[in-house]
């Protein structure tokens, strides 16, 4: 199973539905292979490309299905993947923060705010996407994109607390929360169960919405107003609740390449990725709150 996002989508973070573990062999002329993921026979996928981690001395030998996994060594656990993502995301929420206090948002100085903000959006675009086509994780790269995101998030955030509701931030605080605990709770509980077609699916109606997105920018952009008014009204109020299932969708990959990294053994640094790509889903989710609340308080 790939992920939604692109920091896993090339390391392998599977076991079902014939995607390659982290301790996969190749398998020997002749023969079976032996001590390989179950699932990596048949992967679409892995045809002359071997797993990168298959020489991984810590990663767990047995993997027929039910057999108990050995965690040692230098291999990624639960507590990497929780520790490097408060990391990250406090380093989000820290910078968001100080961008609120010490960037004003008022009239005289919104302008110089906004593009302050636009500034460090784009910085931290450009970091993501080069994080993503690196082949390690780079702590540097992913605690600047947190700093810069943080930078943006806390502009747009002060903006729209100054100048549409004060309590729509905190509102989209706890929705991003919420949504959070919920997807854990019920990919825990087996209620969502992430399949072939389940990425299919989910990854299909992400493509179709930021191209509409993107059109919608454009005519903006070139048309004024709001577009094709995508992001306002009854059509803004379906796309931002729209943009939340996705995001929750984007949550449950997530939940399933973090545990199949543990389960086969991924190293310890890849829990960084597991960070970035975590953070990139809730910042998504955020957003998309913050939009949806933002059209309907302002429709009252």
């Amino acid at each position: 199973m790939r992920s939604s996002n692109p920091v896993f989508s090339r390391r392998g973070f599977s076991r079902d539905n014939g995607y390659a573990g982290f301790n996969a062999q190749q398998p020997q002329a002749g023969g079976p292979a032996v001590g390989t993921n179950p699932y990596a026979t048949g992967n679409p996928y892995a045809q002359g490309e071997a797993n990168p981690y298959a020489t991984n001395p810590y990663a767990p030998q047995d993997t027929q299905l039910g057999a108990p996994q050995q965690v040692r060594g230098n291999v990624m656990t639960m507590d990497d993947v929780v520790s490097r993502t408060a990391m990250t995301l406090g380093t989000v929420v820290v910078t968001a923060v100080l961008a609120w206090l010490l960037l004003p948002v008022d009239p005289a100085n919104l302008g110089t705010s906004y593009g302050i903000a636009i500034g460090a959006g784009l910085v931290a675009l450009v970091l993501s996407l080069v994080q993503s086509f690196k082949r390690k994780p780079s702590p540097a790269l992913i605690l600047g994109y947190a700093a810069f995101e943080g930078v943006f998030l806390g502009v747009i955030s002060a903006a729209v607390s100054t100048y549409i509701a004060d309590g729509v931030v905190a509102q989209a605080v706890l929705g991003t929360m919420a949504v959070f605990a919920g997807v854990l709770i019920a990919y825990k509980m087996r209620w969502i169960r992430v399949t072939r077609r389940f990425y299919g699916f989910v990854m299909a109606a992400a493509i179709g919405f930021v191209l509409l997105m993107a059109v919608n920018l454009l005519f903006a952009v070139f048309g004024g107003g709001d577009g094709l008014g995508f992001r306002s009204g009854g059509l803004g109020i379906m796309f931002g609740v729209i943009g939340i299932i996705l995001g929750a969708c984007f949550l449950a990959l997530d939940f399933k390449q973090v545990e199949d990294g543990i389960t086969y053994g991924a190293p310890r640094e890849e829990a960084w990725l597991a960070a970035f790509g975590l953070t990139l889903t809730l910042v998504w989710i955020y957003m998309e709150f913050l939009r949806l609340l933002s059209i309907l308080q302002g429709d009252d």
